[in-house]
């Protein structure tokens, strides 16, 4: 008897956790879409975002650039779950390694070619060379980045993300100047304080 309403109790669970996780994503919005504070008039343009306009016939930027629509961007956008970005590569500019706490990425090539890859939670890396028309997804959470490995030609890809605030967390930027002591990040990389300096200066921290 005992066993059987355990068996009950953990279906049950299983059922809400399953639950649970399938729901993770953007809280659900009661009404068909979400209008700022103060606002009166809402027509088209509320739902219209013309920051793209020029992006993709523009030439190549002297460095990676990233270009968004998020709720931040297009304020319509909250409570919807999306959002895009359009990255933009110089011959040989990378995406440096970073993250998305609150979303997958799901990357469209759609000029030149690209390196890309993560890391998954046993440090496991998979990469791929990507052609034009080629899609990849980034995995919700994992470290991950975008190369451009030719020395000629430029690159431009178009992402879309499951949330309307996917968050980026860069690897390089979080650790090196955010202000953690040099002594703890010399002891987590197994080198000297002059090293993590130079790296600092590097980046700008």
């Amino acid at each position: 008897m005992a066993s059987t309403v355990l068996k009950h109790l953990f279906f049950i669970v299983a059922v809400f956790a399953i639950s649970w996780i399938a729901q993770a994503s953007d809280p659900d919005i009661l009404t068909d879409f979400l209008v700022p504070e103060n606002s009166n008039a809402i027509n088209g343009s509320f739902f219209t975002f013309t920051g793209m306009r020029g992006v993709l016939q523009s030439s190549a930027p002297p460095n990676f650039k990233v270009t968004k629509a998020g709720m931040a961007e297009f304020p319509a956008l909250n409570g919807q779950s999306v959002a895009f970005a359009v990255l933009q590569f110089p011959a040989g500019g990378v995406n440096p390694p970073h993250t998305h706490p609150r979303s997958a990425e799901h990357l469209f090539v759609v000029e030149g070619s690209l390196v890309v890859g993560f890391v998954d939670t046993a440090n496991k890396l998979y990469t791929q060379t990507l052609q034009l028309g080629d899609m990849f997804v980034f995995p919700k959470g994992l470290v991950h980045f975008q190369y451009n490995a030719d020395a000629q030609e430029p690159a431009t890809a178009i992402s879309a993300f499951g949330s309307a605030n996917a968050g980026t967390v860069s690897v390089p930027l979080s650790v090196f100047t955010t202000g953690i002591d040099d002594g703890i990040l010399a002891k987590s990389f197994k080198t000297d304080v002059a090293t993590i300096q130079q790296i600092k200066a590097g980046i700008g921290g």
